[in-house]
């Protein structure tokens, strides 16, 4: 089972644009802006979940997983972390109702890019086979984490609201959670056999 250090060079990256100015008032109100997105991903995630039983049990079979349920993977988690940016109001662009199967991320939202390199020949069947338990020291951490990262983002909102910007420190926090629980979703969602890091980098 491979792992990594750190996030660099792992299968799975999320990049965001620069942090810059923001709208003062737009961080109390692009939670409700994100309700529309937050629908369809919930919908996307139900079709994330079945495709990734069938995934999962074509890998044990066969040891490859079809290109086309990996590029509907890819499309859930560009997806998701398209709408955790901007419900996050880490930009103000608001995201493209955007399904595009190409496997690669088109580029269509400014604020993140999500780049997936997925494996589909020569599965680690093993690891496949037994991904859930594997994850579950990742799962735990994130949960508390991701409650450290709503507490950050409440903060920042007032922040925001006051000087117009994140301060870095915080912002790293958020993106780090958003980087890390992408990486673990990859990896879930078997895209990828390769362990994920410890890590908001």
């Amino acid at each position: 089972m491979a792992a990594a250090s750190h996030g660099r060079g792992y299968p799975v990256s999320v990049r965001f644009a620069p942090a810059g100015e923001l709208t003062r008032w737009k961080p109390f109100v692009q939670w409700l802006l994100v309700l529309p997105h937050l629908v369809v991903l919930g919908v996307l995630g139900i079709g994330s979940v079945a495709v990734a039983f069938v995934s999962w049990v074509m890998i044990l079979f066969t040891g490859s997983m079809p290109a086309h349920l990996a590029a509907f993977q890819q499309l859930y988690l560009r997806y998701a972390n398209r709408t955790v940016a901007y419900a996050a109001f880490l930009h103000e662009g608001y995201p493209p109702f955007a399904f595009d199967l190409a496997g690669a991320d088109p580029g269509d939202d400014p604020g993140v890019r999500t780049d997936i390199a997925s494996v589909l020949e020569g599965r680690n069947r093993a690891t496949v086979a037994f991904r859930i338990l594997l994850a579950i020291p990742h799962t735990f951490l994130l949960a508390i984490l991701e409650w450290v990262a709503f507490a950050v983002a409440v903060v920042a909102a007032f922040v925001v609201a006051a000087t117009g910007s994140w301060p870095a420190s915080l912002r790293q926090v958020v993106e780090g959670f958003i980087r890390w629980n992408a990486r673990v979703a990859g990896y879930l969602l078997l895209l990828t056999d390769d362990y994920p890091p410890f890590s908001l980098d």
